[in-house]
């Protein structure tokens, strides 16, 4: 296995090759940013990110729209937030859709996305089972799940709902971006309800009101925009019909926000700070939705 470095700013960035045991004779790179002075202070241990599609994490160089998360400058700029370490784990790029879903969609249109998903089970495991013992081994990590944060967005979201469900004892919060659930929605929320999280997780929701784009329209022929509300709002409703406590959820339906790296950078912050306790959002009976 490979490791190389790189200083950003004052952080310091390790890449690392893993073996993807599903996709025989693949590798997969995993970055891991650390937070500043990690070397110095040698004392410390720190609370673990984990962002799906690590190409569009730290450079909006390498995003795949042009726009990146924005995690360095949050990070810099926001010296109040915990330090962490932050790990990017690529997607495999033709086989995103595959991996990212746990079940094969049942949406589809034409019959070239027939068939597409049902790896995310092993994906999964292969993180919970390979990339975190590494990080935990090789970092100084609080390994604990209330420190152990999971994000992504689209398929993504699905697949970062889907782990904490399916992990709920690793993943202690979570940020469910854009959630494209609709790709294989029946089996999502029948996951989800069977699979109750601890009272204690914190999940985060976000979506924008003009979501849908040309590429969705081969999986579902309808109004897109609607579909990723209702999704997002459909997953939020079936936490809570399993017991989730409200107070431990904050769903954004953002006017106007599209289905873009630049919306979820701008919500990173707030899901950090929602996530780190460092926001105490207004308690509220119902759904917890700000436009």
């Amino acid at each position: 296995m490979k490791r190389h470095y790189m200083n950003y700013f004052y952080l310091k960035m390790d890449t690392h090759y893993f073996d993807v045991p599903y996709y025989p004779g693949t590798k997969r790179r995993v970055r891991v940013l650390l937070p500043k002075d990690y070397d110095r202070e040698d004392w410390a241990s720190y609370p673990v990110v984990y962002m799906h599609d690590g190409q569009n994490v730290f450079y909006s160089k390498e995003s795949y729209s042009g726009h990146s998360w924005k995690v360095i400058p949050t990070i810099k700029n926001n010296k109040d937030l915990p330090k962490m370490i932050i790990v990017g784990i690529d997607n495999d790029g033709l086989r995103r859709l595959d991996e990212y879903s746990p079940w094969v969609t049942d949406a589809h249109q034409n019959t070239e996305v027939t068939g597409i998903g049902g790896d995310g089970i092993h994906y999964g495991e292969w993180v919970v089972n390979v990339i975190k013992p590494f990080i935990d081994e090789h970092y100084r990590t609080l390994p604990d799940k209330n420190n152990t944060i999971l994000a992504g967005s689209s398929m993504g979201g699905i697949i970062t709902a889907y782990m904490g469900a399916k992990y709920p004892d690793v993943f202690g919060v979570l940020g469910v971006f854009s959630l494209a659930s609709w790709f294989s929605e029946p089996d999502f929320l029948r996951f989800i309800e069977h699979h109750p999280l601890h009272e204690d997780t914190k999940v985060y929701i976000q979506v924008g009101t003009i979501e849908g784009d040309a590429i969705d329209q081969q999986f579902i022929d309808g109004h897109m925009n609607q579909e990723y509300i209702d999704v997002s709002i459909r997953y939020y409703d079936m936490l809570h019909q399993t017991g989730f406590p409200n107070h431990q959820s904050w769903l954004r339906i953002m006017a106007n926000e599209r289905h873009t790296e630049q919306a979820w950078a701008n919500h990173f912050l707030e899901f950090l700070r929602f996530g780190y306790g460092l926001d105490q959002q207004p308690g509220l009976s119902s759904r917890k939705i700000y436009m």
